[in-house]
């Protein structure tokens, strides 16, 4: 009974009405979770996805429709004795539960064989509204022979050997027509259990973390990685075969679920199959120890109760068995020890603690750098294998297969000897080159290991490839100089009674910063703009990859619980790190490059959200390098089908100047050249006080550094004569002379 409307009865008050409307007014990313968590919907795809869901049920006989009849049927008899209606209440329970176990059963084993699969048309439908493209990356000629080989007779090949020299070469437009690929979607998650038998309890986790839609990432890669791709089309008789996959999704849409969910299920399976051999079945990489340690939390929910275990790879962890590491763990034993015989008992301990267990795991996550050093005993040492490795997924792969990380990856990759590996990588930002190494890559593999079936390799773009989410408002902000920056941001703490227009940005927000000196003088100059009554400087900090690792996870631990609300730090938490309630973003800095600006706004509007704000600073010495950053800005407004007035106006698109190639590789490697902290000239250094974040003027400065200058001068003074005194402090006192 709803007690709001038993106690308004006699009013004309409407329940819900008010609450409703003052939700939507101040709708947040913090205020929780998303209705919907898809970015692109049409209703012809709702239809046809609601069609797949309940349009095709089978009839039940004995349904709960019955067992509710019955029971009206049995509380009906109100004259009865009341032995007879307990009887026939606890009756119709009974039947209930039965009823109950038998339909699961029935969506168990039957739901998936009568589910018809959805035909090319209507598949079509799907992925295009949700702006899904799938592409198959192999040769032209190896994907034509394919599918022609699957649809015409044996007979009728050697016809097929003679016309193929005389047709005529395909245009590009059809080209990418033949490449285009239109996978069965997936419906609901429900799915991944009825249609796509992936583990029970796997299935039950992944129901208790709340998940009900998928997103357009999910319900574009989970089928093909859980069911495999049909290489000659979508008949029924067609064999699937899993594919290496390259996915470009934006950035909060549940990467990390889709490709953790088909390596957990594939585990499972091959527990069930081979219940002796136990190893490392998949490794995934990451570029920072944040989202490393991010993914194994995601995978320490799914995997729970099901047998495979998930472990951070960590310094001075063992992954391989070596046989030349007893001959150096003894050797530099024997180099330590004493010729004193009170050495004797440390160094029997250390025998026994000098060899670290192997690592006993499923899945390692990991960076690059502790991997390599692992297998290759400190770069000491040829590159150890993985043989029993048969999934490697590279988390921001982009990131990975740059110039800082592509060595250790590749290498990494190459220890995976297993025959069968398939690898995916995935990241909101891909570029060509990026895609022409895995290519490459995969290539190479296939004639080392001489593979005669050839594996198809997919690519995946959700939305418009490489741009930012649609579902935040972007600003972008003129300041001028250093001291306008810092007023703009001392203007969003502390908001004054302005026009609806202005900027509103509610705590919790990010702030980024160019460089890791940057990022520690900003929080030096923020740490007492909070007032004490609200928590004072406890409720900002700064993180950078100078700190410690029990720094670095105190600060994110305090920031996800809420003690922390403004975070003040580098790109190092620009790449793949979920905080799902953040309100906004702030490029104090700008960028180096469009594909951080992506990262850097995508830690805000995560999973649908709508309410994020990212908030951009430029100043004069900006101007040369924000071309990209406007660009983005236009095309996510595009998509969004803004209405009303742009804050990116045609004029400024025009007027800002565009970057040359050797610009743009300068501008990724050290960012602005005014910010930089490695300034050596004298013409660099005036640059650099420019940039300097401070609100003190330059007297106020100048007569600081006088005053500590005198503090140690003085210091020195004093140092000097204690240690020129005759008199020494270690004489002793003979007394008064009598």
């Amino acid at each position: 009974m709803d007690a709001f409307k038993l106690l308004t009865r006699a009013t004309k008050l409407k329940g819900g009405a008010a609450p409703s409307s003052a939700q939507s007014s101040t709708r947040l990313p913090s205020t929780g979770k998303a209705a919907n968590p898809q970015l692109f919907r049409s209703s012809e795809a709702d239809k046809v996805l609601e069609e797949a869901r309940h349009g095709k049920k089978r009839k039940r006989v004995a349904g709960p429709e019955a067992a509710e009849s019955d029971d009206d049927g049995a509380e009906l008899n109100f004259f009865g004795s009341s032995k007879a209606r307990r009887s026939s209440a606890s009756m119709a329970k009974e039947q209930e539960k039965e009823q109950q176990e038998q339909q699961e059963h029935r969506d168990d084993t039957s739901d998936a064989d009568d589910a018809d699969e959805m035909d090319e048309v209507q598949c079509r439908t799907v992925l295009n509204a949700h702006k899904i493209k799938v592409t198959d990356m192999r040769d032209l000629e190896e994907i034509q022979t394919v599918r022609v080989e699957s649809e015409e007779p044996k007979k009728k090949k050697k016809k097929r050997k003679q016309q193929e020299e005389s047709t005529p070469a395909l245009t590009k437009k059809e080209q990418k027509k033949a490449r285009r690929v239109y996978p069965q979607p997936l419906v609901s998650f429900k799915e991944l259990r009825t249609r796509y038998k992936i583990s029970r309890r796997l299935a039950e986790n992944i129901a208790e973390q709340g998940f009900s839609v998928p997103t357009e990432v999910q319900l574009g890669t989970l089928p093909l990685l859980l069911e495999g791709f049909k290489v000659s089309g979508n008949s029924k008789d067609a064999e699937s075969i899993e594919p290496d996959l390259l996915v470009v999704a934006p950035t909060g849409s549940g990467k990390t679920l889709s490709f953790l969910i088909p390596v957990i299920n594939k585990i499972v399976r091959h527990h069930h199959e081979q219940e002796e051999e136990r190893g490392i079945f998949s490794v995934v990489v990451a570029p920072t120890k944040e989202l490393a340690s991010q993914i194994v939390n995601e995978g320490r929910k799914l995997v729970h109760g099901t047998g495979v275990k998930i472990t951070l790879m960590k310094k001075g962890m063992r992954v391989v068995d070596r046989e030349d590491d007893d001959d150096e763990n003894s050797h530099s034993e024997d180099s330590e020890e004493g010729s004193e015989s009170e050495q004797d008992e440390p160094s029997t301990t250390r025998k026994k603690k000098g060899k670290a267990p192997v690592t006993k795991s499923d899945i390692l996550v990991t960076t690059p750098l502790l991997l390599v050093n692992a297998l290759s005993a400190n770069r000491t040492k040829p590159m150890a294998t993985l043989p029993l490795v048969r999934n490697i997924v590279l988390d921001e792969a982009d990131v990975l297969l740059d110039e800082l990380f592509r060595d250790q990856t590749l290498d990494i990759w190459r220890a995976c000897t297993h025959p069968e590996l398939r690898a995916s990588l995935w990241s909101a930002t891909m570029g060509s080159n990026i895609e022409d190494l895995a290519k490459s890559t995969i290539k190479e593999r296939k004639q080392a290991y001489d593979r005669t079936n050839s594996y198809p390799l997919l690519r995946l773009v959700v939305g418009l490839k490489d741009s930012a989410i649609p579902n935040i408002e972007h600003k972008l902000v003129y300041a001028a100089t250093e001291q306008g920056k810092l007023l703009g941001l001392r203007q969003l703490l502390h908001p004054a009674a302005a026009s609806a227009s202005d900027v509103r940005l509610r705590p919790p927000f990010l702030i980024f910063t160019q460089t890791i000196p940057r990022a520690i003088a900003l929080h030096s100059e923020l740490r007492y703009d909070i007032p004490a009554e609200a928590g004072g400087s406890s409720r900002i900090a700064v993180l950078h990859s100078d700190l410690s690792d029990g720094q670095r996870s105190e600060i994110m631990k305090n920031f996800r619980k809420g003690e922390i609300w403004i975070l003040v730090t580098t790109d190092l938490l620009a790449r793949g790190v979920d905080f799902r309630g953040i309100n906004g973003v702030v490029n104090y800095d700008i960028p180096n490059s469009a594909a951080v600006y992506v990262h850097r706004v995508g830690r805000t509007g995560r999973a649908g959200r709508e309410g994020g704000i990212a908030v951009t600073y430029y100043t004069k010495e900006d101007i040369p390098y924000v071309k990209s950053i406007a660009n983005i800005i236009d095309v996510s407004e595009k998509l969004r089908g803004k209405d009303g007035e742009k804050s990116i106006q045609k004029w400024l698109l025009d007027a800002l100047p565009d970057l040359s190639k050797k610009d743009k590789k300068e501008l990724k490697k050290h960012g602005v050249k005014a910010r930089q902290s490695n300034l050596k000239s004298v013409k660099d250094d005036k640059e650099h006080r420019k940039t300097r974040i401070s609100t003190k003027s330059g007297f106020d400065r100048r007569m600081e550094n006088k005053k500590k200058a005198l503090i140690a001068a003085s210091r020195n003074r004093k140092s000097k004569t204690q240690s020129t005194d005759p008199g020494s402090d270690n004489e002793s006192w003979d007394g008064l002379d009598g």
